[in-house]
């Protein structure tokens, strides 16, 4: 396991944590707290003050910061990041997060990439990485010691938007780079569960998938069971184990997250969302939407159309 320091001193750790942040500061500078950049999948991030919690559905990426702190719930556990530590999820999950550390003297500086299974799966067989048999599928996130060759990777990727020409030819290969590091370090066997085919993480990432396309649908747990192999009894041990909660919970937590969406960004109303979503009962989606989220549809599009209009935008992962 890498201890976060092996090939820099303390000195050139801060030195590079400082030099990212500068890189992260000079980009997002009048941009708004999220910048999404030239870089597929890369956005930047900067806040001047602590949010209040939001829920979010975060896909598979990693989200690193230079300074400041950010705290992620799942269910009843938390995850903490900041400059010594990185944040990973391996699959779409769905999350409570908010800024923890944040000033106008020293803001939260950071950045999210998302990370490409199919991206992670060649690049095991393309550097013939020992596919030792993985453990016992565990939480598809973790919070994890960042590494100087992280720090390093990032500071050259964002380089790159110096040079928007080098970007297409470039970035693949130190986004590469990047993912290369996560699989020797600390969380490598969380991605090798999800992209190895025939391990438990790989199959609950299979019913994952089938849950986002059919998410609108009744769902009949044995008949997903089924779709990935295992037995009921074992598919429920190995979801839960992923995401800490059970199929039905998931399904409704991503009804609920896309009636959301729905209201926001298409200007629906709380019924037409609900029905949109797979809802039948009005009253049992503004009971459920409010156990979720804190306050009735109504109520919470009116506070998130109040922080876009003071903020610009609501904040990425």
């Amino acid at each position: 396991m890498h201890d976060g320091t092996h090939g820099l001193t303390k000195e050139g750790m801060h030195t590079a944590r400082s030099e990212l942040g500068e890189r992260i500061a000079r980009w997002t500078e009048g941009a708004g707290p999220v910048l999404e950049t030239a870089i597929p999948g890369l956005s930047l991030m900067k806040y001047e003050a602590p949010t209040e919690p939001m829920s979010y559905m975060y896909e598979p990426c990693i989200c690193l910061v230079a300074q400041g702190a950010k705290r992620v719930f799942l269910g009843d556990e938390e995850y903490v990041y900041d400059a010594n530590h990185y944040l990973i999820t391996s699959v779409g999950l769905p999350v409570v997060a908010n800024v923890t550390e944040a000033s106008e003297e020293v803001p939260l500086l950071g950045l999210v990439m998302k990370l490409e299974l199919n991206a992670v799966a060649q690049l095991l067989v393309d550097s013939q990485l020992p596919l030792h048999r993985v453990r016992q599928s565990s939480r598809g996130i973790a919070a994890s010691q960042v590494s100087p060759q992280l720090f390093e990777g990032f500071i050259r990727l964002i380089g790159l938007l110096e040079e928007p020409s080098d970007i297409p030819i470039l970035a693949p290969l130190l986004q590469k780079e990047i993912l290369y590091r996560l699989l020797v370090g600390d969380q490598g066997e969380r991605l090798r569960q999800i992209v190895m085919a025939g391990s438990h993480g790989h199959q609950i990432a299979r019913a994952l998938d089938w849950l986002k396309e059919n998410y609108t649908k009744p769902l009949r747990v044995d008949d997903l069971a089924s779709h990935t192999g295992m037995s009921t009894s074992t598919f429920h041990h190995h979801f839960r184990n992923l995401t800490s909660m059970s199929p039905l919970q998931f399904q409704k937590s991503m009804r609920l997250h896309e009636a959301r969406r729905l209201m926001l960004a298409e200007k629906q109303d709380a019924a037409n969302a609900a029905f949109l979503v797979g809802y039948e009962s009005p009253s049992q989606f503004t009971r459920e939407y409010k156990r979720q989220f804190g306050a009735t549809p109504l109520r919470d599009i009116k506070n998130l159309q109040q922080i876009i209009r003071t903020n610009g935008r609501i904040e990425a992962a």
